[in-house]
């Protein structure tokens, strides 16, 4: 029987548990509440100013029927608003609010150290490698995840 601390699931399993925690830890010590995934969406909708949350959905690889609890924990927290389409009366966009994109922009350096300690235990070059991989591999099991990545047009 194969040793479970060799099967990648395993380890992914764990490694995904440490960078929740190191994110939180990174983002309590300024005092937000904020999970990684509402950090994306955030900076999702920042940069896609406007889009509907179907849209957003695919662009974090999140679920499409759980999504609107992410966004009404946001539109909670005042960070965005749901608006009236212009261009369909019966649809709702994203838009940060000036509290969202400060609270976007105060994170990111807190953020961007989370990342960096998440790939500590690793050299310069292997950080780089690594990344590299892990977007291969995940791109290539992509279309079997229950919340496949969609790539903007």
């Amino acid at each position: 029987m194969t040793d479970v601390n060799t099967m990648p699931g395993h380890l992914i399993r764990r490694y995904h548990q440490a960078s929740v925690a190191i994110f939180h830890a990174r983002v309590a010590e300024l005092g937000y509440d904020l999970t990684p995934v509402q950090y994306a969406a955030l900076a999702k909708i920042e940069a896609q100013p406007g889009i509907d949350q179907v849209t957003l959905a695919g662009l974090i690889a999140y679920d499409r029927t759980t999504i609107g609890g992410v966004v009404d924990r946001l539109v909670q927290k005042t960070y965005l608003v749901r608006e009236v389409s212009a261009t369909d009366r019966r649809a709702r966009v994203l838009k940060l609010t000036e509290l969202g994109v400060t609270t976007l922009h105060r994170l990111a350096p807190a953020v961007e150290e989370a990342q960096q300690t998440m790939l500590s235990g690793l050299e310069p070059g292997e950080q780089a490698e690594f990344v590299r991989l892990l977007q291969k591999a995940t791109a290539g099991v992509n279309q079997m995840s229950r919340a496949p990545l969609k790539e903007t047009d």
